[in-house]
């Protein structure tokens, strides 16, 4: 049987297009990938990248082998997979990246409850909004919320979030009560993400570049803001329920909020995840969908 040392190796530095990169999502170091590779090309007696200082890429010998091997090593891990679903344990650690109230509300207690299901399973969740490498920073899987970059990302629908505006009672008396998402641009706003809000106005959106003195990430901090009197906030509408319930806040213009705002998981476009990756994305799919 021929030796199928540096396979694995050679597969995960084509996917990843780094030798570094390739050694952390394997658990390994550098040195060790750059050695089975080059005992691999040397066995078979071929260059199967081309390595610069700030790229590697594949040589035409290197992407038809990459392409005979990338099922075969794609088999062997569904194999280990399989045999470890069987087993019915999920061990080794679940790494999610997510960021807004959304997920840390919602998101992060569902992901307890999924973590006492599997006592042996770790799970580290990152509240960061960067754009996250999935395969450097070994992130399993991200919840991301709006509009998402065409990046060749899998992207699956988690949850929608209907927008809402509102305001105080008090930030209203003073300065009136907007009747058209235009009438925005003579308001105080308090700015989430971005600055340029978007409303449905008669079967169109319409785009308005908003103004104000308070600007946050956070959406608690916007909550807050739009409390004290500072200005109107335009957000998913589940921010804003609690100071609503306890008539904090004040909804505004109803009939101009956007209803197709959703929440995303999303990961890596490749077709093997690991296993504590794959039934993590179906638990949450199951449990928001109802």
């Amino acid at each position: 049987m021929d030796n199928f040392d540096g396979i694995i190796e050679f597969v995960s530095v084509a996917q990843s297009q780094g030798f570094s990169s390739a050694a952390k999502q394997l658990g390994c170091s550098t040195s060790h990938v750059s050695r089975q590779v080059s005992k691999l090309e040397k066995r078979l007696g071929c260059a199967l990248f081309a390595r610069t200082t700030r790229l590697v890429s594949l040589t035409p010998s290197g992407q038809n082998y990459y392409d005979q091997c990338r099922d075969l090593v794609t088999g062997l891990q569904q194999a280990n997979e399989q045999v470890k679903t069987q087993q019915l344990k999920l061990v080794g650690t679940l790494r999610v990246s997510a960021a807004g109230s959304f997920a840390e509300q919602q998101v992060a207690p569902a992901l307890m409850e999924f973590a006492l299901i599997h006592p042996e399973l770790s799970i580290e969740f990152d509240f960061n909004s960067k754009k996250v490498n999935f395969i450097e920073d070994g992130i399993d899987f991200a919840i991301r919320y709006g509009k998402l970059e065409d990046s060749g990302l899998v992207a699956r629908k988690l949850l929608a979030h209907p927008m809402m505006a509102v305001a105080s009672s008090a930030y209203l008396a003073k300065h009136g009560v907007p009747k058209n998402p235009k009438d925005l641009k003579s308001h105080s706003c308090i700015i989430s993400n971005n600055d340029h809000w978007l409303f449905d106005c008669e079967g169109h959106q319409d785009n308005i570049k908003v103004h104000g003195r308070w600007k946050s990430n956070n959406g608690q901090a916007v909550v807050n803001a739009c409390e004290k009197g500072l200005g109107i906030a335009y957000m998913p509408q589940h921010n804003f329920l609690q100071s609503i319930k306890r008539g904090n806040l004040v909804p505004i213009l109803e009939s101009f909020w956007r209803t197709d705002s959703h929440s995303w998981i999303v990961y890596q476009n490749r077709r093997f995840l690991p296993m504590r990756a794959r039934l993590a994305i179906d638990y949450l799919l199951e449990h928001f969908s109802k």
